[in-house]
């Protein structure tokens, strides 16, 4: 009976060893902090500020979703309450009509804090093709994204569902 209570306990013991191989394993591929994981799901939009038509930044009045999936794709809608927002007498580089919709593949440089959106389809089709690289930051569940080109002063916030 000693014998047959001592061996009752191997396969507990060798299921708590494949769990915590298997923990170990997951933690080694886990990408850093700031890394593609931290993407994954689906983003709602909370504000996006860009400059207005006197020059100075404002809060949009919008609504939108991103999206990262696991395997490094991507898309983003955002569409403008009042169409003519962000028009302001110039061209919206990413917008048409008040809407924006693209999706890609994406590609995060933790060490940059940067994401390069590689823009497979868009609604505006300059956009086509084109690697478009953001600067990130990762605070709590928002998701603070702003280009990386200077030239463009816009920065929006996404807040993880």
């Amino acid at each position: 009976m000693k014998k047959l209570m001592s061996m009752s306990w191997l396969p507990l013991v060798a299921a708590a060893l494949i769990l915590s191989a298997a923990a170990a394993r997951a933690q080694e591929s886990k990408v850093g902090d700031d890394g593609q994981d931290r993407f994954i799901g689906a983003w709602r939009l909370v504000w996006l500020e860009e400059p207005g038509p006197d020059g100075n930044v404002h809060r949009a009045d919008c609504t939108g979703m991103f999206v990262f999936t696991r395997d490094g794709h991507a898309s983003v809608q955002v569409m403008y309450r009042n169409p003519q927002a962000g028009t302001a007498g110039r061209p919206v580089p990413y917008a048409q009509g008040g809407y924006e919709a693209t999706f890609g593949r994406y590609d995060v440089d933790p060490t940059a804090r940067t994401f390069t959106y590689h823009v497979e389809g868009a609604l505006v089709r300059s956009l086509i093709g084109k690697d478009l690289v953001r600067s990130f930051e990762l605070s709590g569940n928002q998701l603070i994204v702003k280009s990386s080109n200077p030239n463009e002063r816009w920065r929006v916030a996404w807040e993880h569902y």
